[in-house]
């Protein structure tokens, strides 16, 4: 029996896998979700023994239903191949007291790369199952990562396009090159003169505007999304959860059955939801971490039901959290609220008219297995600091922002249950801000400089995805103001 996935504001629709995959976002707005999340059917001690690839067969099996054994192990051969640096794919690294899911060691050196490595390839399949002959048009925001590990997932996939809209002044300089130089002939970056939200606000209004949508029809397109709210992203990010929890086990690092806690740096809510789909499967995950920046709209939440993005828009130095709209808190919200998708449609129109809505007492109840706090700038550079100076371990921004959570979080509630990390991109990525860290005296180097004295101090190698955009070109030099998105969509595929 197929596992139906509904949306979050109408539970009448109910779609197989592929077509939520296909459609990235449902036709009214909301996000598909599960019917149920699925039990775990390999034990601990089987999923202990197996590698990336055959946990994530196992796990995303589950899921994804209509797809055939054959089909989803095509999808993930293709994906976690040598585009990753270790065999291991997300290999755990223990320092100062906790566990560090390395998750930056595909080709753009960031967390996004586990599940934009292998979305291209659930997409393809899933077109071909529905027999649809449009041609893909990948549209997506990015506050940073998302962008580049989508580009280069899709970058000359036959029968897709991809345009990705950033703040222009909204990422990291190593992060926007990486985006600004990417080759391929169906790919398109364009810097928006707003923020991440403005973005983001701007993709769900083109993907909500039904006459573009026919327009596209009848010029052979149809829009999907490499944005977190495709569920086609969300399931593979489960598999890391589940993979660390064996890996440690078999390690001998936790004994059978023992709470794991997760510590999560979190912007747009989605891989920390994967973290508690894993827990909801089975896995002994204790505390759900959420650890936030400066921008706290997540910390507030949890600290009082209420969700108000009604505040300063802080850009900080681990800009990917610089988010004040969470959109994958909706799955979550829809399931406090007993998959009544009336309470979700209201909650999320308050968001959209008034910028807030709350929760109820019974629904913020619900909400026990999740714990949040915040670093400010100062903390996340002294944590960045002070993990260097005892271990030699270099962490970046967002990785650091989590890891002083982590310390918030202990000293709380003297919980000492062991913790998993989730280190969510490579300090190469973020160099002036993690080499200003660890020493003021950094901040007169260029940014390549950086990288190498980086390689000195730390002794990793310097990632590819790094040596590659030292010399490339820059491709894509287009801004815009929010109002000119959509025309900017058309233009770029000559409508």
């Amino acid at each position: 029996m197929d596992l139906i996935y509904r949306s979050t504001r109408d539970n009448k629709v109910s779609v197989t896998a592929s077509k939520a995959i296909l459609k990235g976002l449902a036709e009214d707005g909301g996000l598909f979700v599960p019917e149920m999340i699925p039990a775990l059917d390999r034990s601990m001690d089987e999923l202990a023994g197996m590698s990336y690839r055959e946990t994530a067969y196992e796990v995303m099996k589950l899921f994804l239903t209509d797809f055939t054994e054959d089909e989803l192990k095509d999808c993930i051969a293709k994906a976690y191949d040598e585009k990753f640096d270790t065999e291991e794919i997300a290999p755990i690294k223990e320092a100062d007291g906790a566990y560090y899911l390395e998750l930056f060691h595909g080709a753009t050196i960031a967390f996004k790369d586990m599940a934009l490595s292998i979305l291209p390839h659930l997409l393809i399949t899933s077109a071909k199952k529905n027999q649809v002959k449009d041609e893909i048009v990948i549209l997506t925001a990015t506050s940073g990562d998302t962008g580049k590990a989508a580009l280069a997932g899709f970058a000359d996939v036959p029968g897709t396009k991809i345009v990705v809209f950033y703040p222009k002044n909204g990422v990291s300089p190593i992060q926007e090159k990486q985006m600004v130089t990417q080759k391929g002939d169906n790919t398109f970056v364009v810097g928006i003169k707003g923020n991440f939200d403005d973005a983001q606000t701007g993709v769900k209004k083109i993907f909500g505007d039904k006459a573009l949508e026919a327009e596209l029809a009848e010029a052979g397109f149809r829009f999907s999304s490499a944005n977190s709210i495709n569920i086609g992203r969300l399931v593979p990010q489960v598999v890391y959860y589940v993979y660390a929890y064996a890996k440690l086990y078999a390690a001998g690092k936790l004994a059978k059955d023992e709470r794991l806690n997760v510590v999560v740096p979190t912007g747009n809510f989605g891989n920390i939801l994967a973290a508690y789909y894993a827990k909801n499967m089975g896995v002994p995950i204790g505390k759900l971490i959420c650890a936030s920046n400066d921008n706290k709209v997540l910390y507030d939440f949890f600290a009082t039901g209420t969700y108000d993005r009604n505040r300063e828009f802080i850009l900080t130095t681990s800009p990917s959290m610089d988010i004040l709209i969470s959109s994958n808190l909706e799955r979550l919200i829809y399931r406090i609220a007993g998959a009544d998708d009336a309470v979700d449609r209201e909650l999320m129109e308050n968001l959209s008219v008034s910028g807030k809505y709350a929760v109820t007492d019974e629904m913020k109840a619900q909400l026990a297995d999740f714990y949040g706090n915040y670093a400010s700038e100062a903390e996340t550079a002294a944590e960045i600091k002070e993990v260097y100076d005892k271990t030699g371990y270099v962490l970046d921004t967002h990785t650091a922002v989590a890891s002083k959570v982590r310390r918030k979080y202990a000293a709380e509630t003297g919980d000492e249950a062991k913790t998993i990390i989730a280190s969510t991109a490579s300090p190469y990525k973020f160099t002036r801000s993690v080499m200003n860290a660890i020493d003021a005296k950094y901040d007169s180097m260029s940014d390549f400089e950086l990288v190498d004295e980086l390689n000195r101090i730390s002794g990793v190698a310097v990632p590819g995805a790094i040596e590659e955009i030292r010399t490339a070109p820059v491709l894509h030099d287009t801004v815009v103001e929010v109002d000119d998105m959509k025309d900017t969509v058309k233009k770029f595929l000559g409508i």
